[in-house]
């Protein structure tokens, strides 16, 4: 999650941006449909074709992972895999570096992918096995794959990164403890390109769009992928896969999903045993970025800005609740 500064709306800075693109003039239009989290997202339209831009501050975002995503989905896009598609700057670039008066930011833009997010379909029983055949397919690939320019960090990267941030804020004495507890068992766990490599860590249903003409996924959303156990993305698919369907299916359509995983790739022999670990570290690596979002605080802020700050403390106090026991 970006700071909360970040999160306003700029049109004049985002028309600057997307300037370094070929974009259809009336299509600006769309921007009132923009989300900003992770980055800023606005559509546009280019030639009559839907696109969307990407940016955030250079100060959030490290180069060489994003580098390192454009180089994963290429790979992905070579292997016939379904997945956003890039597309180059006016001056044939994929990632654009661009100086502005509100400071220096990355940007990239993609094409949209067809079909619909899968939680605005009605989740048949089709569309969830097409769904774990998907996330499988991604990993089937992420086993072969093998970087020729810049490697995307690791958990390893991230709970250092959290530390550093942690360790700016008082009283984080429970969320550092959890850090050594994550290290310890992670590093008990045995790796092998099986069952460790590079995975998507958002592979939930509204980063998945499901083409009915297809019958098959497509994925976007590559920005927190890392370098974990395979197990990482199962888990956190199969949990939202839960919050969004009702307690007397869940078990026909997690039946579904690993039915379909498992036409592409093998279920983790560990996999119940990383289910808790890998839980906690989704929990504390968002409990760091949410800490790191909300550390500044203004005078006289928007009634908006306000709601979501107190959601998001809220949070925080629920998370390091859960801190410090042992696995």
């Amino acid at each position: 999650m970006l700071k909360l500064k970040y999160l306003f709306n700029n049109l004049d800075l985002t028309e600057m941006i997307l300037k370094n693109w070929h974009f259809d003039q009336s299509s600006m239009e769309m921007f009132k449909y923009y989300r900003i989290s992770s980055n800023a997202i606005y559509p546009f339209q280019c030639n009559g074709e839907t696109r969307l831009l990407r940016y955030a501050p250079k100060s959030e975002k490290r180069k060489s992972n994003i580098q390192a995503e454009l180089e994963f989905i290429s790979y992905l896009r070579d292997n016939h895999y379904g997945v956003l598609e890039p597309i180059q700057s006016n001056h044939g670039e994929e990632l654009v570096e661009v100086a502005t008066p509100w400071g220096e930011y990355y940007a990239t833009v993609f094409k949209r992918v067809p079909g619909m997010q899968i939680n605005h379909t009605e989740c048949s029983d089709d569309i969830i096995f097409s769904y774990g055949k998907a996330l499988g397919k991604l990993h089937h690939l992420s086993s072969q794959y093998k970087t020729h320019k810049i490697r995307r960090w690791s958990y390893v990267d991230v709970l250092v990164w959290v530390e550093d941030v942690l360790r700016r804020f008082p009283g984080q004495e429970a969320a550092l403890n959890e850090i050594k507890i994550l290290e310890n068992f992670f590093s008990s766990i045995p790796k092998s390109e099986r069952n460790f490599g590079l995975v998507h860590y958002d592979f939930e249903f509204d980063n998945v769009f499901y083409d009915e003409e297809t019958n098959s996924c497509y994925v976007i959303d590559f920005d927190d992928a890392m370098y974990h156990w395979y197990a990482m993305d199962i888990v956190q698919a199969l949990d939202d896969l839960q919050e969004c369907t009702p307690i007397e299916l869940f078990h026909q359509k997690k039946e579904c999903f690993i039915n379909g995983y498992l036409t592409e790739y093998d279920i983790p022999n560990n996999l119940n045993e990383l289910m808790i670990a890998c839980r906690r570290f989704a929990k504390l690596y968002g409990y760091a970025r949410i800490q790191r979002s909300i550390g500044e605080k203004w005078g006289n802020e928007p009634d908006w800005l306000v709601t979501l700050r107190g959601k998001l403390e809220y949070r925080l106090k629920e998370d390091v609740a859960s801190f410090g026991t042992a696995l």
